[in-house]
């Protein structure tokens, strides 16, 4: 089954936990730090649009990417709560396109993790660089090898919410440094009673399965990618010390820059 069609109308609900204002804080942090005050920015695999929305309350002109029209769904529902302007597509992030060039690019919550093929990965690196304004910036995250053996690897999460649970199963496959995610849903239809009243029966649950596969990378092979794509690597930031990675590093944030575009190789420019 594709990824993020059942779990999409629960996603936003087990990702409560998430610390997305923090997150959203620093991101808008580092692309001050790189100049980036303002315009256009593009979220690549901005899923249900928490981040997308957190950064249009910074005053940037969002776009949003995804390839789930699912979680795009949600998104654009709270696109109409905020007010915000923001331009939703449904697009694969390895062939996105967009009408011009950005300030910048962001992807978060391991979203380029989900390319599994490295060739697919500097496909996607090659097109932030097509799309990004000269000197433009690409602030992205993955998880870590390290996370994926010694955190996850072969581990069982559950979690019940009343509306809805899930039971999560992690494979770690080492030789083929492939995370396999196992996921079985059970979300309460609509108009069932409160789960905790008591007089209660017959509760109904509608039941998904999903299986989710994400790569290991290091951050070696990260900055290779990048530079093969042409792109100018800048730095990388454990995302919970906000210090240099270490083997211990679960997440890393890594910062890169356009490099050596001209005003007439912009799309939608001509001599």
């Amino acid at each position: 089954m594709e990824a993020y069609t059942g779990f999409a109308a629960v996603y936003d609900t087990f990702m409560d936990n998430v610390p997305y204002s923090e997150w959203g804080e620093y991101i808008h942090s580092m692309l001050c730090k790189y100049n980036v005050n303002d315009g256009l920015v593009l979220d690549l695999g901005c899923g249900t649009g928490t981040m997308t929305e957190i950064l249009a309350g910074y005053g940037y002109d969002m776009i949003g990417a995804d390839n789930s029209e699912e979680m795009l769904e949600l998104a654009m529902e709270k696109r109409i709560q905020s007010g915000h302007d923001i331009l939703y597509l449904l697009q694969d992030m390895r062939e996105f396109e967009l009408y011009g060039t950005v300030r910048a690019v962001v992807s978060v919550c391991d979203s380029v993790n989900y390319m599994t093929d490295p060739q697919d990965l500097e496909k996607v690196f090659r097109l932030v660089n097509n799309y990004l304004d000269p000197g433009g910036i690409f602030l992205f995250d993955f998880n870590t090898e390290y996370k994926y053996r010694e955190v996850m690897g072969d581990c069982t999460i559950a979690e019940d919410r009343g509306e809805c649970s899930f039971i999560w199963d992690n494979y770690y496959y080492e030789e083929e440094r492939i995370n396999e995610y196992d996921l079985t849903l059970f979300v309460r239809e609509e108009g069932q009673a409160d789960p905790e009243d008591q007089d209660a029966e017959g509760q109904l649950y509608r039941r998904y399965t999903e299986k989710h596969y994400q790569r290991a990378y290091t951050l070696e092979e990260m900055r290779q990618l990048l530079e093969k794509a042409g792109l100018v690597y800048e730095t990388a930031y454990d995302m919970d010390t906000k210090e240099e990675p270490r083997e211990t590093s679960e997440r890393i944030c890594v910062i890169a820059r356009e490099c050596g575009k001209q005003r007439n190789d912009l799309p939608g420019t001509e001599e």
